[in-house]
């Protein structure tokens, strides 16, 4: 009599605990939820350490992204490496997206206070914008390591661009085109630079 009496008793604390347990949303059956799984989409505006960009067959890897902030106005380039060759990954968004790929020359010699016009390469570049930016900064940006810097944008013909950076008195020229994204193939990573340079 003794028993019928306990298994009476631990089916009514089981049958309590089974009511409460799915009036939380919690059945015994139940599988534990899991945190939703980061977006593996990509795009020029969300790209990630350690991601792949292709570009002519090339696989650059985003070792480094730094986000630039004039007043309120922001734009991105993400450092991307091919084994001991580098370029710039540039991202604008003004009414429409531009992106270009640059890379750093030390074939151009400019002053602290660049001029409206500058013949590079046979080319000759207008001074298209120029100001000073905050920066935000993840992974490598090589010598891009001050708080702010002055920065003068030039545009040439064919699509072709210059930029011209004070990093507190390193200055830093890099020259490239503008690109068309559709021609990126952009993979994602797993979070981590691979070069570590």
């Amino acid at each position: 009599m003794t028993y019928l009496w306990l298994f009476i008793i631990i089916m009514g604390i089981l049958g309590i605990v089974l009511y409460f347990r799915q009036q939380s949303g919690k059945s015994l059956g139940a599988a534990p939820q899991t945190p939703a799984l980061p977006s593996l989409d990509r795009t020029v505006f969300t790209l990630e350490i350690g991601d792949i960009v292709q570009h002519l067959e090339t696989d650059w890897v985003v070792e480094g992204k730094l986000v630039y902030n004039d007043q309120g106005y922001t734009w991105l380039e993400y450092l991307l490496q091919d084994g001991s060759r580098r370029q710039w990954l540039f991202v604008e968004e003004d009414d429409v997206v531009e992106v270009a790929l640059l890379e750093a020359t030390s074939l151009l010699e400019v002053g602290t206070q660049p001029p409206p016009q500058i013949t590079f390469a046979n080319e000759l570049y207008h001074l298209k914008e120029s100001g000073t930016a905050q920066m935000t900064r993840q992974g490598s940006t090589l010598n891009r390591n001050a708080e702010r810097c002055q920065y003068f944008d030039y545009q040439g013909s064919n699509h072709k661009i210059l930029s011209i950076e004070n990093w507190d008195g390193d200055i830093e020229v890099t020259a490239g085109q503008i690109i068309h994204p559709s021609i990126l193939r952009l993979l994602p990573g797993d979070g981590r630079r691979i070069y570590g340079v």
